[in-house]
């Protein structure tokens, strides 16, 4: 068995994980996931749950709404629907990351790059994002009816005049990286497919690191607890949650 390290901010556990695959934890508050780019152009989708109450999960619009932004970068927080940040951005080496494009659907990912399967194709097959979340969420007994707009981390959009979308080639650069704070335990469902949005010629299978390490509580000075005043309201909500106060 793994044994977790006594001094918070070791590493307490790592993973490589592949192009185009997926996959799920829990994380207990104080808890730091950081994301690391190993070759370059890689894209993670993710998805954030209460796993006491499933309905509380990531709200995009109040999250970019509240904190007046249309980015995720540090010192941004990822809010609930009921108010509670699960996360904190405390490092991005990245400075844009999407939170409006979506995931990708096998009508997509079929499209760009052909079709083709895991009875035929195994470990090679072409998963999209939309499948990937529905596999990793069927494991806790939710589906279709719990997906919402989630996160695209290392991906950057640019918008026109006439608010179309475009993805923006070469973004992330290899060892870019983000970490994430916890500040309320928290079902975390992730994937390694493409942006819905990449016009990549060929499939692209870009891994990822993951570390996860114990770190101290946010500060009274923390950058995004102090960021904007919205975000102070949002970890007074957290504390009176983990008091047995909030619903």
């Amino acid at each position: 068995m793994h044994q977790v390290p006594e001094l918070p901010g070791t590493i307490a556990y790592s993973t490589e994980l592949a192009g185009g695959k997926h996959w799920s934890l829990l994380l207990r508050a104080n808890t730091a996931l950081r994301l690391t780019d190993v070759a370059g152009g890689a894209s993670v989708g993710m998805l954030f749950y209460n796993p006491h109450n499933p309905l509380e999960r990531y709200n995009a619009p109040d999250t970019l709404k509240c904190q007046h932004i249309f980015k995720l970068t540090e010192g941004n927080c990822l809010y609930s629907d009921m108010g509670r940040i699960f996360c904190s951005i405390t490092h991005d080496s990245v400075g844009w990351n999407d939170s409006v494009s979506g995931t990708s659907t096998k009508a997509i990912v079929e499209r760009r790059w052909g079709p083709r399967d895991y009875q035929h194709d195994r470990n090679d097959w072409k998963q999209n994002g939309r499948d990937a979340f529905l596999t990793e969420l069927a494991k806790y007994g939710l589906g279709k009816r719990d997906l919402a707009m989630n996160v695209n981390w290392f991906t950057k959009v640019a918008v026109a005049d006439d608010g179309a979308l475009s993805f923006v080639p070469g973004h992330p650069k290899a060892g870019d990286s983000v970490e994430l704070r916890f500040e309320m335990e928290t079902l975390v469902v992730l994937h390694t497919c493409p942006h819905p949005l990449d016009p990549a010629k060929d499939y692209p299978w870009k891994p990822v690191r993951i570390d996860i390490k114990e770190v101290e509580p946010a500060a009274p000075d923390d950058k995004c607890r102090l960021s904007r005043p919205e975000n102070a309201r949002g970890f007074d909500n957290n504390r009176l949650y983990h008091l047995g106060c909030g619903c």
